[in-house]
């Protein structure tokens, strides 16, 4: 069965650091964009952060430019959104994505198969 699966989600104070793990399962992501998206509650998917396959195109949201690091270890299989500095408004379900390419803001419909998310909140 393929999957996507991210883990490494919680609750944390402003200023505070998470890191997200996406990892997957009946296939190997060494090959792919893989995209991390953001679902805040009554707010749409948007995109946070992409990068590609070889790691040479690495693309970040304004907003979480400067706190938010991407990175991906292939031999492993897993791809990492380290968090640093959050915010209350970073509040949101976080999602793993594969894509085709890293674009300069990723959009949700540019990526063909999903996680379930893990949830993030940031709170005092």
């Amino acid at each position: 069965q393929l999957q996507l699966v991210e883990t490494g989600g919680g609750s944390v104070q402003p200023g505070g650091s998470l890191r997200l793990s996406c990892a997957s399962s009946g296939f190997t992501l060494e090959h792919y964009t893989i995209g991390w998206f953001r679902q805040a509650p009554g707010k749409e998917r948007e995109g946070v952060s992409c990068i590609s396959a070889n790691s040479q195109m690495i693309n970040y949201d304004p907003s979480v430019k400067g706190r938010f690091a991407v990175s991906r270890d292939n031999a492993n299989n897993v791809v990492y959104l380290q968090m640093d500095s959050l915010r209350t408004e970073d509040t949101a379900v976080y999602y793993c994505a594969v894509g085709s390419y890293c674009t300069f803001e990723p959009k949700p419909h540019e990526y063909d198969f999903w996680g379930q998310g893990t949830q993030v909140t940031v709170s005092s």
